[in-house]
């Protein structure tokens, strides 16, 4: 099978229906399966051979997704979940238990400092907050308990390219798997090329890119050695107690590398039970379909955005990953992202906190939404929304000022989105009159 992401996203993983010959994959909108006898049965429940059980551990549908995306990422297998938070929180709680910390990037999008620094606190998992400007920040933030680092591959909303490759260097010389959030880069970035051991993606927003449905995806790269730093990694390498004893490397071995991701399908997906919908997995298989030619959309008019606000009065600063004036910004940028440098654009307004409202309320066409890779524009004022439960110091960390406006840049004719975002512009330099 081609290895292009342009043939991966239409062919892998499905070829035609065995029974109708259907080249689009069924929904198989079922809760259950039937087994071939006694012996089947106890056999899958005991992980002796794979198969179909549940729709909350798998389904036929969203098999064809999980392989699909495992495929265009350059991984060996992938879970798919009800959301992008549980992808990420999947992830994470896969390695790392009571007692234990992870080191992630200060760059992340505000619903995600939320749930690492609140959530997973109160269940005893430690978030350890550093700046990734520096990537030995994440070997200073290292101790024994540490069991993984975590990022995104363009921090929203800093929009600054993370360094892969040297935080994934300095994790694999202590043990230490690097996780990346690629949602807001699919195609342009391939971390798994980058050192990376695990991806995970919010389906919800650029694979999907129809705004339909809500969906997470972990992919499992294969390429980190669990059993080589087994103290690390004790609930893959001891017995684990709901399963009979299983010892997660060995188990699964004869499959190949993909002890990871098995656990987190048999473990967390069975017990937490945040599954994809079956229906949600066929609509991201439709929109995974058309993800190349709408990356490149998305990135070309991103950067014909950014260029025309860094030439409006009104504008203090933009928030361009192919636009920034620090060179080593520029440099990673240039290495982790290839054909474009996605389609998120963020501005700062002169006038603060008032502006940014204001602007907000005087869009037309562009939807005011609090989500991102839609097909069409979206906006957003993050300080009042996306990252208004953080305090003034997080918002400061994550990159959000009182005047930030973050655009998601749609594939609309380039002429329209511009002239929308100049009259709201036009109108935010003023405050808006009260009806009478």
């Amino acid at each position: 099978m081609s290895k292009r992401p342009e043939t991966i996203v239409l062919h892998t993983g499905h070829r035609a229906d065995p029974t109708t010959g259907s080249v689009v994959p069924p929904i198989h909108q079922t809760t259950s399966y039937q087994f071939n006898s006694t012996e089947h049965a106890a056999n899958l429940f005991a992980l002796k051979e794979f198969g179909n059980v549940y729709t909350r551990i798998m389904n036929p549908t969203t098999a064809v997704l999980e392989e699909r995306i495992a495929a265009l990422e350059g991984g060996v297998a992938a879970l798919a979940t009800s959301s992008g938070q549980a992808a990420e929180f999947f992830a994470i709680q896969n390695i790392c238990h009571a007692g234990d910390n992870f080191v992630t990037s200060t760059d992340l999008y505000g619903g995600t400092w939320t749930l690492f620094a609140n959530t997973m606190k109160t269940m005893g998992i430690e978030a350890r907050f550093v700046d990734p400007s520096d990537p030995e920040n994440f070997r200073r933030a290292t101790d024994a308990r540490t069991r993984c680092y975590f990022a995104e591959t363009l921090a929203n909303p800093k929009l600054n390219a993370f360094p892969i490759a040297e935080v994934a260097k300095i994790g694999r010389e202590l043990g230490v798997p690097l996780i990346v959030d690629n949602t807001a880069a699919p195609i342009i970035c391939r971390p798994f090329d980058h050192g990376a051991a695990v991806v995970v993606h919010s389906t919800t927003k650029y694979i999907g890119g129809h705004g339909t449905s809500v969906g997470g995806i972990i992919i499992d790269g294969g390429n980190f050695d669990w059993e080589k730093h087994a103290e690390r990694f004790p609930m893959l390498n001891e017995p684990d107690p709901s399963y009979h004893g299983a010892i997660w490397t060995q188990a699964v071995k004869p499959l190949g590398p993909i002890a990871y991701i098995i656990k987190a399908r048999v473990t967390l997906l069975r017990d937490l039970g945040s599954a994809m919908s079956p229906f949600n997995a066929f609509m991201f298989l439709q929109g995974l379909e058309t993800l190349p030619l709408r990356m490149k959309a998305h990135c070309e008019n991103a950067a014909l955005v950014a260029a025309h606000l860094s030439k409006h009065p009104s504008v203090k600063r933009i928030i361009f990953a192919g636009m920034h004036s620090d060179a080593e910004q520029k440099r990673r940028a240039a290495v982790y992202l290839k054909g474009g440098y996605g389609g998120l654009v963020g501005f700062e307004l002169k006038d603060g906190m008032d502006a940014g409202r204001r602007f907000i309320d005087s869009l037309k066409m562009i939807y005011h939404v609090a989500n991102i890779g839609d097909a069409r524009t979206l906006a957003i004022h993050p300080a009042s929304t996306t990252h208004s439960q953080l305090s003034a110091a997080e918002q400061a960390r994550t990159g959000v000022t009182d005047g930030y406006v973050r655009l998601s840049v749609g594939i609309e004719h380039i002429d329209d989105i511009i002239a929308d975002l100049d009259q709201a512009l036009e109108r935010s330099a003023v405050p808006l009159k009260r009806a009478s």
